[in-house]
């Protein structure tokens, strides 16, 4: 399996990144979720996933300690970093602030990605036209979108300017794939790439029976790995998915970044699917 991606602006990214909802909420966790950041990193787990939003920027901050310690051998090009800005502070008069809030909390000089985190009041022109300008300043490489569905996207790629629109990151993962309904189809109509947040469900009973399934459990017994491991390999079958598990165990990250290397066979996925049918029906799109 190729274990990267390769966005429409030729951007290279890795199939398996790092998100960091919660992270950095709690001090007396600070060290050991930055080891768990630098253990990613050093892993081949190259893509950091964070927004404002994410603990008031806590997250951010965290996520710009774990940087720094790492630039310390390694280079900024190695990584890549995506961030989010706040509907509200979308519009022209905010966004730009917002951003370079983004990267001095970060400890950078420009995001690889940035996202427009959910549709708010601001007019989407207004939005377009504000993205297209951190990156025409070098604020950001490239801009993507989240938590948009079919509808959202149609309206997105009307507008001049969206042509550069590189992913939609919406929630997507075994259990949960009404985005197969519609919408996959019409990113890969405009090559925009999905990112998948809570690639193993969120947690809670969902998750534990996503991985308790008999089906995921004998395919990780064929293949030697773990069953989240399978639900990762599962995400990223179709070559254009960049999945963003959250993990702030180290063991687990590394565990995460080895999935890229899982192929799953035709028979497999067929038996998945047998057990989790794709949507026949659209379904309402779940936000983070």
């Amino acid at each position: 399996m190729n274990k990267q991606v390769t966005l429409k602006n030729g951007s290279v990214v890795p199939r398996i990144g790092l998100g960091t909802w919660m992270i950095g909420d709690n001090p007396a966790k600070e060290k050991s979720e930055i080891n768990a950041i630098l253990t990613g990193i050093k892993a081949g787990i190259r893509l950091i996933d964070t927004a404002e939003m994410y603990g008031d920027g806590r997250s951010e901050v965290l996520v710009g300690k774990a940087l720094k310690q790492y630039f310390q051998q390694g280079s900024r090009d190695e990584v890549f970093v995506v961030s989010k800005v706040l509907p509200w502070n979308a519009g022209k008069k905010n966004m730009r602030n917002s951003c370079v809030n983004s990267l001095k909390r970060l400890g950078l000089d420009y995001l690889d990605m940035y996202l427009y985190h959910w549709i708010g009041n601001v007019p989407m022109a207004e939005v377009v036209e504000g993205l297209n300008a951190l990156q025409d300043e070098g604020l950001i490489r490239g801009w993507g979108v989240s938590n948009f569905d079919t509808e959202d996207i149609k309206r997105l790629i009307k507008i001049p300017g969206a042509e550069h629109c590189l992913v939609n990151q919406v929630l997507y993962h075994l259990g949960s794939r009404g985005i197969e309904y519609d919408l996959m189809d019409c990113m890969t109509a405009h090559n925009i790439a999905l990112m998948s947040y809570c690639p193993l469900a969120q947690g809670g009973r969902l998750s534990k029976g996503l991985r308790d399934n008999p089906v995921v459990c004998d395919i990780a017994r064929a293949h030697g790995c773990t069953p989240s491991q399978v639900l990762l390999s599962w995400n990223i079958r179709n070559g254009f998915t960049i999945a963003i598990p959250k993990s702030s165990s180290p063991d687990h990250i590394k565990e995460n970044g080895a999935s890229v290397s899982i192929e799953l066979s035709k028979a497999e996925l067929e038996a998945l699917d047998r057990e989790y049918p794709p949507p026949t029906t659209k379904l309402p799109l779940d936000t983070e």
